[in-house]
């Protein structure tokens, strides 16, 4: 059983439509191949048993992916690092914290190559998993650059990055709101194009977060969206939720000046689970939390068998966990 996975089989019930079915620590404050497992701000399933999680901007260090064993068990997910790529330059010098904040990642299809969004510009670049190199970037729509390029604010950019099935439609969500568009008001923007190949913009649409939240990650599920929103309060601690989302039929709002003049545009939503809701199942949290399960949440992947993984970011630092939970999902 994993360190810090619930001692029972049997799911925790969460929601209607999520079931906890354990979660494992055993990431926090680990090591390897000399280098911190911290700072996991997204996850990517390269094929059953197989995983990949991006580390954001810690320092100086190099950028990076993690390479991670997981599995569901029995109880809790059997989870370890190991390998870690270093994500590169196209000259072959590594990017590093303090020119590459890693907050979205798609594994394309084959598993030779994925796509990582930066929140610094943003950007999206592709990097080969062989050497680490980068040998694409994807054009990123103008007013999201961050100020004065754009209007989009530092740190509140490309969070979440989501592909589909046959890696044909990629989705970008945007954090937080640009100026001008309203709060709680994001842009998620829809390329097309093929797995390792060019992709376009070709739409933008609006998206509403709970109060005080932002998007920091998607999924494509049944035909919609997962969207994972996450927020954090001083001295309370974390707010953890993942809602369905309708793209279907959904208006564009690539021309549209200010989201706050077209509010009917959001895409519609409905609760998935929100994680204060599982059982705490022996959670134990390093600082005030309304449920000692809860952290800093920042990465989510859905894998066969319908559990979705979430992972949390410890930020590198001693009063947050790096752990990884599964959830069963109707």
């Amino acid at each position: 059983m994993s360190a810090g996975s619930t001692p029972h089989a049997r799911p925790g019930v969460c929601s209607p439509s999520a079931a906890l079915l354990g979660f494992s620590d055993a990431l926090d404050k680990t090591q390897v191949e000399g280098t911190a497992v911290a700072g996991l701000s997204a996850l990517g399933l390269v094929r059953p048993g197989r995983a990949l999680a991006l580390v954001d901007n810690i320092g100086t260090t190099p950028a990076r992916l993690v390479h991670l064993s997981v599995r569901p068990g029995h109880g809790g997910p059997a989870v370890s690092a190991t390998g870690v790529t270093t994500l590169k330059r196209p000259d072959g010098t590594p990017y590093t914290g303090a020119d590459f904040d890693g907050e979205g990642l798609v594994v394309e299809r084959g598993g030779r190559s994925v796509l990582a969004s930066s929140e610094v510009e943003p950007s999206i670049r592709r990097f080969r998993l062989d050497d680490g190199r980068q040998v694409a970037e994807l054009p990123v729509p103008a007013r999201l650059r961050v100020a004065p390029a754009g209007r989009a604010a530092r740190n509140q950019t490309f969070e979440a990055l989501a592909a589909s099935r046959d890696g044909r439609t990629v989705y970008a969500g945007m954090e937080g709101p640009l100026a001008g568009d309203g709060d709680g008001m994001v842009r998620i923007v829809r390329y097309e194009g093929r797995p390792g190949g060019a992709y376009r913009p070709v739409a933008q649409y609006a998206y509403r977060t709970d109060p005080g939240l932002g998007l920091v990650e998607l999924v494509v599920a049944d035909g919609g969206l997962l969207a994972l929103e996450r927020g954090f309060t001083a001295g309370v601690g974390n707010t953890v939720r993942v809602h369905r989302v309708g793209i279907r039929g959904a208006r564009d709002v690539s021309e549209v000046e200010s989201l706050r003049d077209v509010p009917q545009a959001a895409l519609p939503k409905e609760p998935l689970v929100d994680l204060a809701d599982c059982p705490p199942s022996g959670a134990t949290a390093k600082q005030p939390q309304p449920n000692p399960l809860l952290d800093n949440v920042e990465g989510m992947a859905l894998g066969p068998g319908r559990v979705l993984y979430l992972v949390s970011d410890d930020n590198a630092g001693p009063a947050q966990t790096t752990r990884l939970y599964a959830l069963v999902i109707r």
